[in-house]
């Protein structure tokens, strides 16, 4: 009896633990902020109590509603005041800006000149002459601007107007004619069966990949 109500109580968990996550959103799978990593470790806690609670798992699963409602409150007031979700979630702060490093600003963020410079290098930037500004942000990583010499050149630089660019649709997963995309495009399988010709192939079932841009441009990525 206790194993079968154990699976019980791990069934309601696991609900209970995805209905509360798609009711706060895809954030919490994210980047999260310094509150959302307490209430994610919290509720997933819980949520692991909840499965193993014998006797009474209605309070843990009282307790994972609360801190859902919790949380889904406080965004809800972040969203509205700036001044609390400065207060929960902490204000960005300038580490490097115009060849000065902000000692004080990195010993508030918690991170030290090395750990400074590998968030560099993870941007691409090894030498710091490079860098205008460095912002490191609240989710725990770090914007930088470059300088403008050494940003790369776009098509406004050299007076080009260039397509607007789409994205591409998938028509063949796993072999398999998706005729919803295919219609969407105002397409249909005559004119694919058409095209695998002219690259060379039989039939969809030779396909593990195929995307169509907005030009009816087909790419193919054959199974192999």
């Amino acid at each position: 009896m206790d194993f079968l109500y154990v699976i019980f109580t791990s069934l309601l968990s696991v609900a209970a633990l995805f209905a509360i996550t798609k009711i706060m959103g895809h954030k919490q799978l994210s980047q999260l902020s310094f509150f959302d990593y307490i209430s994610g470790i919290t509720i997933g806690s819980v949520a692991a109590e909840l499965a193993t609670e014998l006797e009474k798992p209605w309070k843990p699963l009282t307790a994972l509603v609360i801190y859902g409602i919790v949380s889904v409150s406080l965004s809800l007031i972040m969203r509205k005041t700036p001044r609390t979700r400065k207060f929960i979630n902490g204000a960005p702060s300038i580490l490097l800006d115009n060849g000065k490093l902000y000692r004080r600003n990195m010993k508030k963020a918690k991170i030290d000149l090395s750990e400074f410079l590998v968030m560099c290098r993870e941007q691409g930037y090894f030498d710091l002459n490079e860098i205008q500004t460095a912002v490191f942000e609240t989710n725990g990583k770090i914007s930088v601007l470059p300088k403008s010499e050494k940003r790369p050149a776009t098509p406004c630089d050299m007076n080009l107007s260039p397509k607007a660019a789409h994205i591409n649709t998938e028509v063949i997963m796993d072999g398999r004619i998706l005729e919803g995309n295919l219609m969407r495009m105002g397409l249909n399988s005559v004119w694919l069966e058409k095209q695998l010709k002219q690259q060379g192939y039989h039939n969809a079932k030779e396909i593990f990949l195929g995307i169509c841009d907005n030009e009816n441009n087909l790419t193919l990525f054959p199974l192999e």
